[in-house]
């Protein structure tokens, strides 16, 4: 009880290494909590978009783009979810891989729209597509200002 009382006073305002900073005396570390946050969540967008692509417009019967769909939501989920989760200095590999999950999903629409992919072809923007486009965006934007937040010095 004596250490833990001396190391408490001795640490005050100090957060023990394990613990999660939500204040940093400039609302950097809030900022940063809620960008990642919010970037989880874009995340899981994205990832929502592609799977009820999948079920609801049948992406399933299509070969190699149906399992990326699936495959895209399983990313997606995973990522966000331990983005959610206090997992701390893994957060940046994650957000890093949010991102490029987000931007990949991007880049293959413009490229299936262009020509095909992998033996298919998408045309117009229709509303998961609109949807998709903007959490694909917010999820780099707000994942990239996170980032941003956390590799700034104090």
């Amino acid at each position: 009880m004596t250490q833990v009382t001396e190391r408490t006073r001795r640490d005050v305002g100090r957060p023990m290494p394990d613990e999660a900073v939500l204040d940093d005396g400039r609302g950097g570390s809030r900022a940063a909590t809620a960008l990642r946050m919010l970037g989880a969540l874009a995340v899981l967008a994205v990832g929502a978009v592609h799977l009820e692509q999948y079920f609801g417009v049948h992406f399933n019967v299509v070969p190699v783009i149906g399992p990326l769909f699936l495959l895209n939501f399983a990313g997606a989920a995973l990522i966000a979810l331990g983005l959610l989760l206090p997992l701390g200095r893994l957060h940046i590999p994650l957000a890093l891989g949010g991102m490029g999950l987000a931007a990949t999903s991007f880049v293959f629409f413009y490229i299936s729209e262009q020509r095909t992919l992998f033996g298919f072809q998408d045309y117009g923007y229709r509303p998961a597509i609109v949807i998709a486009l903007v959490a694909e965006a917010a999820a780099v934007l707000l994942l990239g200002g996170y980032l941003a937040r956390r590799m700034r010095p104090a």
